[in-house]
């Protein structure tokens, strides 16, 4: 999935991942912005959370998310 100019400040779940029974979460995030990206494990931007940076900011397969919020 791409997210096209995100709002900063907002929560976004993923669509494709936002049930946790329905769904495995996403993986191997990549932030191409300019903002700081954290991902979070749960819906709802809860749970454990990881942070990427700007512009080269990546996780591997293991990073899993449900939820991401610009900053």
């Amino acid at each position: 999935m791409v997210l096209e100019d995100p709002a900063s400040g907002e929560c976004i779940t993923l669509p494709e991942v936002a049930d946790p029974g329905a769904s495995s979460p996403a993986h191997s995030p990549r932030n191409r912005t300019t903002s700081t990206a954290t991902v979070f494990t749960e819906p709802g931007c809860e749970g454990d959370f990881f942070t990427l940076r700007p512009i080269t900011g990546y996780g591997s397969a293991r990073l899993q998310l449900r939820s991401v919020v610009f900053s």
